[in-house]
């Protein structure tokens, strides 16, 4: 069995949880079958399992509106993976940037197409900000792959039955299999320096936020909470990759904003920060937030559980699945509508909402060294990428037959 994965991220060019999702996959399937990976940027390594073709794509000449480049360029990459020759018995790809790559190795090169559903276009309309009318593409774009995939691999439950709401696809070919965490790399560290480094007070707990500026990680909601949090909180956002210049500005005018009006220290960590860093924010904060308003699963969670740190999460997607209320987290109710997550949110009450949730826990250090502990047991036991990659495979063994 040989498998080509097809990504836009892989190391060292990773910003999101579909890029780690890949890299580690990758790792764990190579120790059972043989791996290829084709992805965007420059990488390259041969005569090694997996191999990796690194992709690039010029977009100096375009003189389509600037908001399509991205769509372009990623249509020019998937061309490329296919005129680089073929070998494999299944391809597997992971986001819309790599759809269009997939349905050419399938329809040109015969073979089967699993598809990993890491989001969903039609549950992120804020992506019109970013794409215009390139959303109207990727809508498509991912419905046509979706459509014709021999397996959907769905990340959650509640993702698996999104797919199905959404899309013509038979329910048997769309089996569930979670995203995981390596808990060897992930485990509490003592490493004190690196809070010093980042202009973190030793002496004063904080919340931490680890993800990208956009509207579905719902970071501005976290920022406009820090308003109702106890007097003296000390609040670490690790935010970066902005998607619009747009929601950069609205990012940071609500950053100052609260600056001016709480007491709390608030660090803005805006670099794509090493995992070691990361880490040990981790393992020192004393609750994690993730406040998005669409997650079909969620990775972070995993990376804060597995360093014994409580999350405090919305119950939306997968993270009903990762996070067990009141006893690795707290799980805070977003009204919202499927349809459009975004414009069905009343902003205030979710901000009070979130900032609730952080109190009770910051207030109780006991409680939330006990829902560590218990964070990292459920990783342990529930989310191992070595079984994920023995599910992925005899997944590939199943659509090859």
């Amino acid at each position: 069995m040989k498998s080509l994965l097809l990504t836009n991220e892989y190391p060292p060019h990773i910003y999101g949880g579909a890029g780690i999702h890949v890299q580690y996959l990758a790792r764990e399937l190579a120790k059972l079958c043989e791996v290829e990976v084709r992805c965007f940027g420059e990488q390259r390594i041969t005569g090694d399992n997996p191999e990796v073709f690194g992709f690039s794509a010029d977009s100096s000449a375009y003189t389509a509106p600037a908001p399509l480049h991205s769509v372009f360029s990623a249509l020019q990459r998937c061309l490329e993976f296919n005129t680089r020759r073929i070998e494999a018995d299944v391809v597997h790809l992971h986001t819309w940037y790599t759809h269009f790559g997939g349905i050419l190795a399938r329809l040109n090169y015969g073979l089967p197409m699993a598809l990993t559903v890491h989001s969903l276009e039609p549950l992120r309309p804020w992506k019109r900000e970013q794409l215009e009318g390139g959303y109207d593409f990727t809508l498509w774009l991912e419905k046509t792959a979706i459509e014709m995939a021999d397996a959907v691999i769905a990340v959650s439950h509640e993702t698996k039955a999104d797919i199905l709401s959404l899309f013509d696809v038979p329910e048997e070919r769309v089996p569930v299999i979670y995203n995981g965490i390596d808990p060897d790399e992930y485990r509490p560290t003592a490493n004190r320096g690196v809070l010093e480094k980042w202009g973190i007070d030793l002496e004063t707990p904080f919340v931490l936020f680890v993800g990208r500026i956009t509207r579905q990680k719902g970071i501005v909601h976290l920022v406009n909470a820090i308003r109702h949090l106890d007097p003296g909180t000390q609040v670490v956002l690790c935010a970066g990759a902005p998607d619009t210049p747009e929601i950069k500005a609205e990012m940071e005018a609500a950053v100052e904003a609260v600056r001016r009006d709480c007491d709390g220290t608030i660090v803005w960590i805006q670099d794509m920060i090493p995992t070691p860093d990361k880490i040990t924010l981790y393992s020192h904060a004393r609750v994690f937030c993730t406040p998005s308003i669409y997650e079909p699963f969620g990775i972070i969670n995993l990376e804060a559980m597995a360093c014994e740190t409580p999350v405090v999460g919305s119950k939306v997607g997968g993270m009903k699945e990762i996070i067990l209320h009141g006893k690795t987290g707290l799980l805070v109710p977003l009204d919202q509508q499927k349809a459009s997550p975004f414009e069905a949110i009343d902003p205030d009450a979710y901000s009070r909402d979130l900032a609730g949730g952080i109190n009770e826990l910051m207030r109780d250090p006991d409680r939330c060294a006990e829902m560590g502990r218990a964070g990292r047991q459920r990783v342990l036991e529930k989310f191992s990428w070595a079984g994920i990659a023995r599910e992925t495979l005899a997944l590939y063994h199943h659509i090859t037959k």
